[in-house]
Order: C-alpha cells, then sequence, then structure tokens
C-alpha cells in the first residue's frame, strides 16, 4: 500500500556500513520502522542522513507491507525545516531525550492523529521560542492525554498525588507523592507552552523530570528510562 503522510523521527540506528533503520511516529499509520538505503553514501540515489535526527518532521511517501517487518520510503522531504532546534546545545539536548522517550512509550502501529497533532504543534513552538526551558516536562506531561492517563485533576486541593490512580488524594499511602513534590506537580500541571519559561529553576526541573518518569514507568509496560538523561539532568543542574 502507497502511504502519504507526515512523521516525526523518533530514533534511528546504523545498519552496516551506508544505511539506517530509522523508526518514525507517522500521522497514517503509528509506528513505523523503515530501511533506509545509502544513508551515508555520496551521488544519486543517496538518501540525507540530515533528514533522520531526533524529532525531525518529514513528509514521506512509502510502501507500507503492514507485516511488521521494516517498510521502505520512496520519497521524502523536511515537512517543517527547524531554525534553532539542532544549532542550539540546549534544545538539541532536550529534542534528543524527548524522542528517546517517544521511542520508548508509542508503540501501536495505528494512527493517533491527535497525538501526531499535539507533538507537531509542540515542536513548531519549540523551534520559536528563545527560552523553551520546559518544553520537556510540558510535552511528556501533555502525551499523557492522548496515552489515556493524564492526572486526574477534580480533587487538585488534595495535598498528595497518587501516580498508580493518576489522581489526588487527601490519604498518603506508600505510592503517593510528598507533599512538597505534589504542590511542585501542581504548578507543571498548570504551566503550558504559553506560561513564563523561567517559573521553575533548574532542581525544579530535575525533580519534576523525576516525577515524570516515575509516573510513566508505572503506566507504559516496559519502559526504561533514556540513555539521554543524565545529559539532561546536568543542564539543569543549577
Amino acid at each position: 500500500m502507497l502511504i502519504h503522510t507526515k512523521a516525526v523521527v523518533l530514533s534511528a540506528v546504523k545498519y552496516q556500513e551506508k544505511s539506517l533503520i530509522v523508526k518514525c511516529f507517522t500521522q497514517a499509520s503509528g509506528v513505523k520502522s523503515y530501511y533506509i538505503r545509502n544513508a551515508y553514501a555520496r551521488g544519486k540515489g543517496a538518501q540525507n542522513n540530515a533528514y533522520f535526527r531526533p524529532l525531525t518532521l518529514l513528509e514521506i511517501e512509502a510502501q507500507h507491507k503492514n507485516k511488521g517487518g521494516l517498510e521502505y520510503i520512496k520519497e521524502l522531504k523536511l515537512a517543517h525545516p527547524y531554525q534553532t532546534i539542532y544549532g542550539d546545545f540546549y534544545k538539541n539536548s532536550m529534542a534528543t531525550f524527548v524522542s528517546e522517550m517517544l521511542h520508548h512509550t508509542i508503540k501501536e502501529e495505528e494512527p493517533n492523529e491527535p497525538l501526531f497533532e499535539y507533538l507537531e504543534a509542540a515542536l513548531l513552538w519549540f523551534d520559536h521560542q528563545e527560552e523553551a526551558s520546559n518544553f520537556h516536562l510540558i510535552t511528556l506531561l501533555g502525551i499523557t492525554k492522548y496515552l489515556g492517563f493524564y492526572p486526574d485533576y477534580s480533587e487538585a486541593e488534595a495535598p498528595f498525588f497518587n501516580p498508580v490512580a493518576g489522581n489526588f488524594t487527601h490519604f498518603q499511602d506508600r505510592d503517593c507523592f510528598e507533599a512538597a513534590d505534589t504542590q511542585l506537580f501542581k504548578r507543571l500541571l498548570q504551566h503550558g507552552f504559553l506560561s513564563d519559561q523561567r517559573v521553575f529553576s533548574g532542581r525544579e526541573r530535575n525533580n519534576l523530570l523525576n516525577l515524570l518518569l516515575r509516573y510513566y514507568n508505572l503506566h507504559i509496560s516496559g519502559f526504561r528510562n533514556p540513555n539521554s538523561l543524565t545529559v539532561l539532568k546536568e543542564i539543569f543542574s543549577d
């Protein structure tokens, strides 16, 4: 089946000498893995491996056999050439981390168009902002809406958050966030892309990141922390 779709690059692994295996989250078909021949070659027929950086937005024409194996891209182009993400160390580090999170989180070979549209809008916002220090936190929290475990905010006045149940509670059991962590988590829930990005300190960002990773680990089967986590925490260590 020939498919025309937008796609977000989640990962790219070198295969043999000149090729890549690229995992994408596509608008039309969910998660797909593609064999990219000659990604490191030169001359006619070579693919530009710069298209397969973390979170690159592509428009592709691909042949989907839908048999669970590798698919093949016939044509591709950049859907939105980024202006700042890859040239900024901090943004690039956040993009790498978020792409790894998505790689471990989104697994279905079925379309989830609302999630794709959310990610596309978030990435375009990220690329055009000078100050975007909370991008990874806001995005990871927002994704939970589309994966079915966004926090229940109906009892938001309660002092503790239970990450297993996904709600706020007046009773602290062994699974709950501490009261101070719960208050910090509430601040993130009230935060958005249009809010002041300097509202959290580096220490608070790292604390929020730990809370989000704990939350994801409880709700995503087989979840593991991204390799880029250490670098991201060092960035926001102050």
